[in-house]
């Protein structure tokens, strides 16, 4: 007596009940490997605003996106230093170019990032220990989480071997490793100093840089020093504070490419199809057991109840759906993961998330599934 009436029903039928968990399961993976790829969209194309270290940033307001930013004077930023809230600036050099892989002479594009070996660019665990290697000419540092096709660069180095190859058609040596990871926008990326950054774009000035960094003093206000510069420089350079910075990013990337907008519409048909799967189950299942529901009616119980069975159904479906499709999930993004280089995995706060559409998803094909129950008349049933 103590096991729930919609579970006896669920499993009176063990076939019908695999098909249902199956589809939900099916339902759960979309919707979070949708919800995923649109995570990792945003993570991946923000780890560069995330990781460079700076309180203050200056772009150019032509700038779509940071893989292919447009110049601006360097003059802006010196600019600031006027400002006694700024410790120090950083000009930043950032173009794609073509690097050649040394074990297939393969050629694909590679974002490069140039900046004096002295200042500060990066806030990542040993950086600052090799970058001094680039006061050396023709060397770079190579970023390990790049995608395989840019050749076991990682593995060689870590073996000690010299790695020799070239970038814009100049020979060039990787001399040093760190971890940044790919992204929708950049597969992968060297980093050099700014001469040797210009020896490989010799057609573009020292004095138009890409991206500013400035570092303010410690205790002064991000916001009040964006607004004051805001105000003091020209309209040709945006002053932006890292969570702006990064903000943008995210919104180029949801708004003006589809890319955001495909991964949102392909969670919102996982809900609908998994709605529309469960629906069919309970409303076949509802459609068989109509003399029962009219006898429980007959003797007397209300309609809370009888209706109850059949939500009770489409809970313990979410839940038993729910379970197998997170786990294909957890499977399935550490292959995509291992493959694309992107940072995809789940976490807490996905995992509620989608347990709760879940959720939603099977109380709504029960509650439309259970109309049919609502209007039952036991004297038309029998």
């Amino acid at each position: 007596m103590n096991t729930p009436l919609g579970w006896l029903q669920l499993k009176h039928k063990p076939l019908r009940l695999v098909v249902a968990l199956s589809g939900i399961a099916f339902a759960v993976l979309l919707i979070m490997m949708q919800l995923g790829f649109r995570s990792a969209l945003f993570e991946s194309a923000v780890r560069f605003h995330e990781r460079f270290d700076y309180d203050i940033a200056l772009f150019s307001p032509d700038s779509v996106f940071i893989v292919r930013p447009q110049p601006f004077s360097i003059r802006r930023l010196y600019q600031t230093l006027g400002f006694d809230a700024v410790e120090d600036v950083t000009p930043v050099y950032i173009f794609p170019s073509v690097w050649k892989n040394p074990w297939n002479n393969n050629r694909r594009s590679i974002n490069t990032i140039g900046f004096h070996p002295d200042d500060r660019l990066l806030a990542a665990e040993g950086f600052d220990k090799v970058r001094a290697r680039l006061r050396r000419q023709d060397v770079v540092l190579f970023d390990s989480g790049s995608r395989p096709e840019f050749g076991p660069v990682a593995e060689t180095f870590e073996s000690g071997q010299t790695i020799v190859t070239e970038i814009n058609d100049r020979e060039v040596e990787v001399v040093g490793l760190f971890q940044m990871g790919t992204s929708f926008g950049i597969d992968g990326t060297v980093i050099t100093s700014d001469d040797n950054w210009l020896r490989l774009f010799p057609e573009r000035p020292r004095n138009e840089i890409q991206l500013g960094l400035i570092r303010l003093r410690e205790g002064k206000d991000a916001r009040k020093v964006r607004d004051a510069m805001a105000e003091y420089l020209p309209d040709d350079v945006l002053v932006m504070t890292k969570q702006q910075f990064v903000q943008r990013e995210k919104d180029y990337w949801n708004s003006a490419t589809p890319i955001g907008y495909i991964f949102a519409f392909g969670a919102i048909m996982g809900f609908v199809v998994g709605a529309i799967i469960v629906y069919q189950i309970l409303f076949a299942d509802v459609s068989e057991h109509l003399n029962e529901y009219a006898t429980l009616r007959a003797i007397g119980y209300r309609n809370r109840f009888v209706s109850g069975i059949v939500l009770q159904q489409a809970v313990i479906l979410a839940v038993l759906g729910y379970l197998p499709g997170v786990a294909i999930v957890y499977w399935l993004y550490g292959k995509a993961a291992a493959a694309t280089n992107l940072p995809l995995y789940i976490t807490q706060e996905r995992a509620i998330t989608v347990f709760l559409m879940t959720l939603a998803m099977c109380a709504i094909s029960g509650m439309m599934a259970v109309r049919k129950v609502r209007r039952l008349d036991p004297a038309e049933v029998f």
